[in-house]
């Protein structure tokens, strides 16, 4: 049974939200310590800048603050960095486990509206990214952090940070991709659709 669970190419999202609730008493068991990712972007900065310019390091509080000093480092591989790590090779190995992919690289709902250049969709992929891991930063948390297990202790920031993001996602989505969707993307799911029932 767990082998099937884990070929399959969607899981449930209750199965998904009650592990997710499971590894957090973990987290807080073992290490006392909440689910939480967007911090590791800043000690490993903050680490390889101590290492190339101690002195420029030592005067950005916000640096000293996750990475420490060279006098009183902190540990820059701690149970966070392993968990950024092991998400990527956990959705690596998810991806190869459940059968046959669908290799999209410039998405139809993206291709209609913004055209098929792939140099342009990395490179807005890439923008965004930057947007967010500062929106996370400047929030204090990322949607793990503040977003789950925030969420889940009725953590008054975390809701907030919930209802923001909605609150500026919904319209960013609208504005960016308009209300009536994609006619391309209809024909996408159906493809999607046919390969997972090849595939069972």
């Amino acid at each position: 049974m767990a082998a099937n669970l884990l070929k399959k190419q969607r899981w449930s999202p209750y199965l998904a939200g009650a592990l997710i609730g499971a590894l957090s008493w973990v987290t807080f068991a073992v290490m006392d310590k909440a689910l939480g990712v967007s911090t590791t972007p800043v000690r490993v900065l903050g680490g390889v800048e101590r290492t190339v310019a101690p002195t420029h390091e030592e005067g950005l509080a916000y640096l000293t603050k996750y990475a420490g000093t060279a006098a009183e480092p902190k540990a820059i591989i701690d149970w966070q960095f392993a968990l950024v790590v092991m998400m990527i090779a956990g959705a690596f190995i998810a991806a190869r486990l459940a059968g046959p992919r669908v290799v999209e690289t410039v998405p139809a709902i993206w291709k209609e509206r913004f055209g098929s250049s792939k140099a342009l969709r990395y490179a807005l992929a890439f923008v965004g990214g930057m947007i967010l891991i500062f929106g996370a930063r400047l929030a204090g948390g990322c949607t793990s952090g503040h977003g789950l297990s925030g969420g889940m202790q009725l953590s008054l920031s975390g809701w907030v940070f919930m209802i923001a993001m909605f609150a500026g996602g919904v319209p960013a989505a609208l504005i960016l991709y308009g209300r009536k969707g994609c006619s391309a993307c209809a024909d996408s799911n159906e493809t999607t659709h046919d390969n997972e029932g090849s595939a069972s």
